[in-house]
């Protein structure tokens, strides 16, 4: 278990960008390799990745720097560790980066190194990932929540909310839940050509919207899940992914929908999100107020937490500390877990940790700059986080994902619990 080596290269994710792929070699002969993403619609708060900036290569986006951070600085410290100590790891890789946001290395060499150690332990102790990750035996295979309609950043701005999703609420296994979820994307997409509104694939592999308003995207996807044959809200349920923050102008203190020319305050976006949960079959809203937006949480959380799941992301970034920040202000009731927003394995593991012992629900998410990396398929389930959010169903790298939680799923068999709309249930106040 002896870490003898440690690599790095320039790989690419799925928008074609340049990212870090770090790889481990045990003295056993044993290898892991972890292969880094990248958001586009990224939190002020979240671990900083390294990027060269140099205009004459890859138009700035070049990762060689990072690269160079890992094979002259981290490999030295780390040969001769021992690659079962994940938590050891990761505290030599934080204090030899030595910032609070992990930019002197980069959040992405740095989480490269952590992934890549996941991955060699595992494999040098012949078990699943999922089986050596968490800190409990892996057996709680989550419910999906895949795009059908991408907005905002990842579909250059045709809708100013981010992403429309669906939840099977009503699937027994993760197998049927992506059979209902199949189900309803090809209808959506069937209703999209109808109408004459398809206009190619989102940045997470979602249709590529037209529409005159952003609540005209919930008409259609409650029309979609009517058009294959379910019933809104039982057997397939709608989560919004706002991502309030890209729409909210800190000098004014207004939120702009700029497809429609208008904006809210505070108070009024938050009117806005509730009066949507009520009127569509909405079970869960991400990021439905800015990052900053304290008053603009709690004006929420006191109107649906007990009716909905509310998730932070920007507003919480993985960070241990801002998720305490935001259990003592009872500002949501869930978290969305990025990896690369904190930077080291055992640090999101602690991210979840602290939020499911608050009674929140982790959601483990995947960015819209992806690799074929199916890591975070293991964290979900080694962490017991019971939700994977990976964007939509095609395109091979979220495809990636869902088929190896597929493989989990067959791996355990008869041990295997699937969360299903329960981890949702519990939310709500009786």
């Amino acid at each position: 278990m002896k870490i003898q080596s440690v690599h790095a290269y320039q790989v690419f994710d799925s928008r074609g960008n340049p990212t870090v792929e770090a790889e481990i070699l045990l003295a056993n002969d044993v290898r892991g390799r972890g292969t880094v993403p990248s958001g586009a619609s990224t939190g002020q708060f979240e671990a900083q990745e390294l990027r060269d900036d140099d205009a004459a290569r890859f138009r700035g986006k070049s990762v060689f720097k990072a690269v160079s951070n890992i094979e002259n600085e981290i490999a030295p410290a780390l040969i001769g560790s021992d690659a079962g100590d994940q938590a050891a790891i990761d505290r030599t890789l934080i204090e030899l980066d030595g910032t609070a946001n992990k930019s002197r290395l980069g959040a992405n060499a740095v989480l490269a190194v952590s992934m890549a150690v996941a991955s060699a332990a595992a494999a040098a102790r012949g078990r699943p990932l999922y089986e050596t990750l968490g800190r409990s035996p892996g057996l709680l295979i989550p419910l999906p929540e895949i795009q059908i309609v991408g907005g905002g950043a990842h579909a250059n701005w045709r809708t100013d909310v981010q992403d429309f999703l669906i939840i099977a609420t009503g699937a027994q296994s993760f197998a049927q839940a992506m059979e209902i979820t199949f189900n309803v994307h090809r209808a959506a997409g069937d209703l999209m050509r109808e109408r004459g509104a398809a206009f190619g694939v989102a940045d997470e592999g979602g249709y590529w919207p037209e529409f005159a308003a952003n609540e005209g995207a919930l008409e259609f996807l409650t029309d979609a899940i009517v058009r294959a044959g379910y019933t809104p809200g039982n057997e397939a349920a709608i989560s919004l992914d706002i991502a309030a923050s890209d729409l909210y102008d800190d000098a004014s203190g207004r939120y702009w929908f700029r497809l429609e020319g208008r904006s809210f305050t505070s108070a009024e976006f938050a009117e806005l999100m509730v009066s949507w949960s009520y009127r569509y079959p909405i079970v869960s809203i991400e990021d439905p107020m800015a990052d900053t937006d304290w008053e603009g949480w709690s004006l929420i959380a006191r109107a649906l937490c007990g009716r909905i799941q509310l998730v932070g992301d920007d507003l919480f970034t993985t960070n241990p500390e801002r998720i305490r920040q935001g259990i003592e202000r009872n500002s949501a009731n869930a978290v969305l877990i990025k990896l690369n927003q904190i930077g080291t394995v055992t640090e999101t593991l602690d991210a979840i940790a602290l939020t499911q012992g608050a009674g929140w629900n982790a959601i483990v998410s995947a960015r819209s700059g992806e690799t074929e990396d199916a890591f975070i398929s293991h964290l979900a389930v080694a962490a017991s986080a019971g939700q994977l959010k990976v964007g939509s169903m095609v395109r091979g790298e979220r495809t990636a994902k869902w088929n190896e939680v597929l493989r989990i799923e067959r791996q355990l068999g008869s041990r295997a619990e699937f969360a299903g709309g329960a981890i949702l249930d519990r939310l709500r106040r009786k």
